[in-house]
């Protein structure tokens, strides 16, 4: 009897094991479907790139079990892809123009972000947020007419600066780039003549200067070349150590890209357009916009009204809009989406079919 006692005993343990490896079993399968769920491919923006795939992609992989693969390879090349249907969805900071939407044929954009760009530079013995310059100023030195850091016209603006009798070295995207459709957008609105010649664009012919790849390639440049002005998302500005210049708003004040100056830029907005492109650069002068960044940008995600990942990629923008995703991307210097951009995003989200 001991020994059946013993016997039984050794069956009831083998059985539990069994038991306890089912339920392993059983809880790796739920995973690996739950890792299996789907995958979507993005391409475009560098700006956003911060929050798709440092923030938004990891999270949505884990809660939803979906993973996002997303390329920074600038706005211009992520409106080419999904215009050629290569990836499920393109980013970009620029609305569309009419040629671009109509080549994609039935594409929603959809505004997912609000950020900002601006002036970097690297003149020895200047700090970040010590140099001022005004939008005319900035438009000038980009359009070759001021070329010396010791110009009289910087020196006004920077009494108490010691700046350098050094050559400016003008940096600018290579690339199409939702960057430097922001940067233009807001030099044609400062200044006429920048209009007239340059215009706005995700790509112009600049006057001058040299280029460099995507918000890291602008960074790089500006970082190893002493006397350099150049232009990034403020994420990149953080993460390369970069000067921030301040920029006078058109209310007088000196201010630069933090999520307080782009929200308030944000206020400008009354009602978003059918085509939700929508251009918040350069505030007017105003109690309201005193605070304001010059250089805000809503940037957007693009995608097929028709599209055969529309049940992955509806319930993943709805999630990115949500004020707890919004919100978890405050540490990459993306202000929340104003409440009226949020009604009109869900409301494209619904066109996605």
């Amino acid at each position: 009897m001991p020994r059946n006692g013993k016997l039984v005993r050794i069956i009831l343990a083998l059985t539990a094991a069994a038991a306890v490896a089912a339920l392993v079993a059983a809880a790796a399968g739920a995973a690996s479907k739950k890792q299996s769920a789907g995958s979507l491919t993005g391409a475009g923006s560098s700006l956003v790139a911060p929050a798709v795939s440092g923030v938004w992609g990891p999270a949505y992989s884990s809660a939803k079990g979906v993973s996002i693969n997303y390329s920074s390879i600038g706005s211009g090349k992520g409106i080419l892809a999904i215009t050629n249907r290569s990836v499920d969805f393109g980013a970009s900071d620029a609305p569309m123009t009419d040629d671009q939407a109509a080549a994609c044929k039935g594409c929603a954009e959809i505004p997912w972000a609000l950020a900002g760009t601006g002036p970097v530079e690297n003149i020895p013995g200047i700090n970040g947020l010590q140099l001022h310059l005004t939008g005319p100023v900035l438009a000038k030195i980009y359009l070759g007419q001021i070329t010396n850091w010791s110009d009289p016209a910087i020196k006004k603006l920077n009494k108490k600066l010691n700046l350098p009798n050094m050559k400016i070295t003008v940096v600018h995207r290579s690339d199409g780039s939702g960057d430097s459709f922001v940067f233009t957008d807001y030099l044609s609105k400062v200044s006429p003549k920048w209009k007239s010649q340059v215009g706005s664009a995700t790509t112009v012919s600049w006057p001058t200067g040299v280029g460099g790849n995507g918000n890291s390639g602008v960074a790089a440049l500006v970082k190893s070349n002493q006397g350099s002005i150049g232009y990034v998302s403020t994420f990149y500005v953080i993460q390369n150590h970069l000067h921030m210049v301040r920029m006078r708003n058109a209310s007088g004040r000196y201010v630069y890209p933090s999520i307080n100056s782009i929200e308030s830029a944000a206020q400008v907005l009354k009602k978003v357009p059918g085509d939700t492109g929508i251009s918040i650069t350069n505030p007017p002068k105003s109690k309201k916009f005193r605070n304001a960044w010059v250089m805000a940008t809503f940037t957007y995600i693009i995608v097929p009204k028709s599209s055969p990942k529309a049940s992955l990629l509806r319930p993943f923008i709805s999630w990115a809009i949500a004020p707890a995703q919004q919100a978890s991307i405050r540490s990459k210097i993306f202000a929340p989406l104003p409440k009226l951009v949020v009604k009109a995003a869900q409301k494209r989200v619904k066109e996605i079919q």
